[in-house]
């Protein structure tokens, strides 16, 4: 049943005041990743010596910042089954951090540019930004694989490729503009639409994250009651 909190039943009494709270959180947390990524990636499709795209610039660290937040946030709150992999996207979140700081004070900064455009100009910096673009692809691919969302699926495909692309030198510029348009795009829909779901769907199975905080002593005896209790039951029969 791994991923698949569409299917599982959350009780009204179980959507308490915390979690509709953080479901809630989680969701403003994509929308603040989403904006702050439009909104930066939006100046490479205005036109030079145009104000809006002069202000955006100038801020890109900023904007760059408030993604990454918002990103961190909604890996801090989403609602995976395997502990491990929700820890994995985590780490990778941390890695980008680091090394989008590090790359911002260590070259960046020394050579007078803001951290997205050293990206740009330099590909090979790609490999210290790209672990926060792997931990959204994680991201996406998880939320399309639990409700078959299109867009999920495709961003899923759009965002590696489009850095591989630029890291890789592989790639025309039309191509990359033609994929960071479709990502603007996808990545919109994507965060907008998680709010025409039911609260619930990002719940899923509240009974699987209680198992999974119980001691070992405790999970196994639990197991063997429900093994005995399936053994009665099915010997009455």
């Amino acid at each position: 049943m791994m991923f698949k909190p569409d299917r599982v039943s959350v009780p009204k009494k179980a959507l308490d005041r915390f979690t509709r709270e953080s479901v809630l959180l989680y969701r403003s947390g994509l929308v603040t990743a989403a904006s702050s990524f439009v909104i930066a990636s939006s100046a490479a499709f205005l036109p030079d010596n145009f104000t809006l795209k002069e202000i955006i610039e100038s801020n890109l660290n900023l904007i760059y910042l408030i993604g990454a937040g918002g990103l961190g946030l909604s890996l801090y709150l989403i609602h995976i089954y395997i502990t491990e992999l929700k820890r994995t996207l985590q780490a990778f979140w941390a890695l980008g951090v680091v090394g989008s700081l590090a790359t911002y004070l260590a070259l960046a900064q020394p050579a007078g540019e803001n951290l997205v455009q050293y990206v740009i100009e330099n590909p090979l910096a790609v490999w210290f930004v790209g672990p926060l673009f792997a931990a959204l692809t994680g991201l996406v691919f998880k939320e399309g694989l639990c409700y078959g969302k299109l867009e999920a699926a495709i961003l899923t495909f759009i965002i590696p490729t489009l850095l591989l692309g630029h890291l890789t030198g592989l790639m025309d510029d039309g191509t990359k503009l033609t994929l960071l348009g479709s990502w603007m795009a996808l990545f919109v829909i994507f965060a907008g639409r998680k709010f025409t779901q039911s609260v619930k769907d990002d719940i899923g199975d509240k009974s699987v994250f209680v198992f999974n905080s119980l001691p070992e002593d405790k999970k196994e005896a639990l197991i063997e009651k429900l093994e005995k209790q399936k053994l009665q039951s099915d010997g009455q029969f």
